[in-house]
């Protein structure tokens, strides 16, 4: 039994009598409490703290709560027999279908009609080894229903690939084949990597600046809304998405999905030995769709706001979990792995549940994806060898951004700000902040040399709010990102933090030193502003409105030079390194 505590949600003190009958007792206000439902998903100890109680309340109640708790599921491994066909079945007879050539980081796919009987996704092993020269790569298979497997496996390099199978079941053992690995598609460049110590590029070495939104449970949605947020996206400056497996149950998020990752039970629960081949097709269908508009698909594989169950399923069902999604996604080149949102809201899952996740997914993942781990409050171990990538959720709906340059020398990984509150108007502090802001705090993680996220909460009379269910974007905000993007994408590749830019100020600034030097104002409004850059170099100056999203000339110079500003907030100075032949000021 796992016993409740200072981390456990309200929502599920609540949904147990004899823990229910204690929070009561201590807050009566919660019986009849219309916001009930918005605090649900709060932790005992976050709630204490927002409603202004002290540790001492805190303490009694988690005292009091001692012993009483829910039984965590104990479910032992499922251990597949060593064979599971009969002897009548033939050796590699298995009928087996697969192209003859894939082009490089694209998914190339072996499909098996073998056995349907017993159950398939637990009982019966299936791997492939892939070889180039004498380089060999091992892949998982899958079970995909109605006695369909799948091996699915992302060539990175041109050549003469060859494979054979290796499993349980007699008919699949044993199979050989080959293919062609031609070169990359149009605008295929890879997986995206950590490039450097602080930044990100494809496979391929071209250059990715992650510009992504937030919008969760979309692919939870009606067919007609998730058409509608794939032509929205494909009209976006949003290269990634975050986005959940499990659907979302929170404020404006009530509705029942069509689909679910396992098959329902005549009870109204799931049956998690199995998995539902047609929810994970719809999904990997979206992620290909995804891939095709050239957008990183952040799948975020547990989180707390739970109303079905999993997000306290068995260690055997949470590993069987993500062995499978592994096995059925890592061939896609645009996937990134992220263990949770909100990690530290997930009360049934401790520290060791996390690092056995991180380590199964680098362990089972061949192509060896991005993996990052977000958070509420306490910040995980970013310095674990399998997480490539700080992904962070602000810890004050004030200071976010202008954090990003300590967390990149504390922990020294890419820092992404997945969460820093988002462009709305409902009742929360994290989802009401203005568009202007949320492009500000876009430009502080930039030029402290990190990369932000955007989400949008914007109420609409249906109440669907692009954060969760996608659809379409209102907010002001996309097109002052998607004006950064383009900045962005004309100057270097890794923009790494700056001081001492611009005199009588210790203005935010990120670059290439004495080549590229991006700066930016913020709140500041400087009726000018004076650079003393060095004299044998002729440098072209310009003056960004960051907000209203011009650029204006402001001459190129060399040695000191005073640039005349507006006198208004949201500005922003680019300094770029020219050739001038004759050395003369323009």
């Amino acid at each position: 039994m796992t016993d409740f505590n200072a981390m456990t949600p309200l929502g599920k003190l609540l949904g147990n009598p004899e823990a229910a009958e204690v929070v009561y007792a201590a807050l009566p206000e919660m019986r009849d409490s219309v916001d009930l439902e918005l605090v649900q998903g709060l932790p005992l100890k976050f709630l204490a703290l927002h409603t202004g109680l002290d540790e001492a309340w805190l303490d009694d109640i988690v005292a009091q709560l001692s012993g009483i708790g829910d039984p965590k599921p104990l479910e032992p491994p499922i251990v597949p027999p060593a064979q599971f066909e009969s002897g009548e079945a033939a050796p590699a007879s298995a009928p087996c279908r697969f192209e003859s050539v894939a082009p490089r980081w694209g998914v190339f796919e072996v499909t098996l009609d073998g056995p349907a009987h017993d159950n398939p996704f637990t009982d019966v092993v299936l791997r492939a080894n892939f070889t180039l020269g004498h380089r060999t790569v091992s892949v998982s298979g899958f079970y995909d229903g109605d006695g369909s497997y799948q091996i699915r496996f992302m060539p990175d390099a041109e050549g003469p690939w060859r494979f054979q199978t290796y499993s349980n079941a007699r008919s699949m053992d044993g199979i050989e084949g080959s293919f062609s690995c031609t070169p990359p598609g149009p605008g295929q460049h890879g997986p995206v990597q950590v490039a450097g110590t602080h930044h990100f590029a494809y496979a391929d070495g071209t250059p990715y600046r992650p510009v992504g939104t937030t919008c969760y449970a979309w692919i939870h949605q009606t067919e007609q809304l998730q058409r509608q947020t794939l032509e929205t996206l494909a009209a976006s400056p949003f290269n990634k998405v975050r986005m959940c497996i499990f659907p979302k149950s929170f404020v404006y998020n009530n509705n029942e999905p069509e689909l679910f990752a396992f098959p329902r039970l005549d009870d109204g629960g799931f049956d998690t030995t199995r998995f539902n081949p047609e929810f994970f097709r719809r999904l990997e269908q979206r992620v290909t769709e995804l891939g095709e508009m050239g957008i990183e698909a952040d799948l975020i594989l547990f989180h707390p706001y739970d109303r079905w169950g999993f997000a306290e399923l068995s260690a055997a069902a949470d590993d069987r979990y993500l062995r499978y999604i592994v096995s059925r996604l890592s061939a896609h080149a645009n996937v990134w792995w992220s263990l949770a949102n909100e990690y530290d809201l997930l009360w049934d899952k401790d520290e060791a549940d996390w690092e056995r996740f991180g380590t199964l997914i680098r362990e089972q993942d061949p192509h060896g994806h991005l993996i990052g781990v977000h958070n509420c409050v306490e910040f995980y171990d970013h310095t674990r060898p399998w997480v490539t990538h700080c992904s962070i959720q602000r810890t004050d709906d004030y200071r976010t951004a202008e954090n990003t340059t300590q967390w990149r020398e504390k922990w020294q990984k890419p820092v992404v700000v997945d969460e820093c509150c988002y462009e709305g108007d409902i009742e929360m502090t994290w989802g009401n902040i203005s568009g202007e802001e949320l492009t500000r705090r876009f430009w502080e993680a930039t030029v402290r040399g990190g990369y932000a996220t955007h989400g949008e909460t914007l109420l609409d009379p249906s109440e669907n709010l692009w954060w969760s269910h996608g659809g379409e974007l209102r907010g002001q905000s996309p097109a002052r990102i998607a004006f950064l993007r383009s900045i962005l994408e004309e100057g270097p590749h890794a923009l790494e933090p700056i001081r001492g830019i611009g005199n009588r100020g210790s203005y935010s600034a990120a670059g290439v030193p004495g080549e590229y030097y991006l700066v930016y104002l913020g709140i500041f409004r400087p009726r000018m502003l004076s650079f003393d850059l060095p004299p044998e170099e002729s440098y072209c100056y310009e003056v960004i409105d960051t907000w209203n999203m011009t650029i204006d000339n402001a001459g190129t110079h060399r040695g000191p030079r005073r640039i005349d500003l507006p006198g208004r907030p949201a500005m922003a100075i680019r300094i770029s390194r020219v050739d001038s032949p004759d050395g003369q000021e323009q």
